[in-house]
């Protein structure tokens, strides 16, 4: 069982920043793929970033919506479990319940990645 385990969420004013955090434990060591999905009211969740396992694809891939690409930088720590967004320039419509989630299949192909694992989400709230 993985367990996630999300941080960092708040309101910040348009144009601010925040850093979500997503601390992993119980069988994490399989863990690949690990991201953020976003919930905003009223829409369907959707990927806002991705990051693979250097240890499980000899290199890091990312991948990200095409709506966060410039202002959002996800990052991984191997060390601690940890994976990190890190988010600038926010915007109205990147208020939402994000979640953390994982993947435990080999390979840096993303559209193979279904993410069976879900933290229990922190909410980001942009607002004046």
């Amino acid at each position: 069982q993985v367990v996630l385990v999300e941080s960092g969420g708040g309101l910040v004013q348009p144009g601010g920043s925040l850093r979500l955090s997503c601390a992993t434990s119980g069988s994490a060591l399989n863990i690949n793929a690990m991201g953020w999905y976003r919930q905003a009211p009223g829409a369907q969740r959707e990927l806002v970033a991705a990051i693979t396992n250097p240890s499980r694809t000899q290199q890091v891939a990312t991948k990200y919506l095409d709506a966060v690409k410039g202002r959002f930088t996800i990052t991984r720590s191997d060390a601690n479990n940890t994976i990190y967004l890190q988010m600038s320039d926010l915007k109205f419509e990147d208020t939402g319940v994000y979640f953390c989630v994982a993947d435990w299949r080999g390979g840096a192909d993303f559209r193979y990645f279904t993410y069976p694992y879900w933290g229990r989400g922190t909410q980001v709230t942009v607002s004046s």
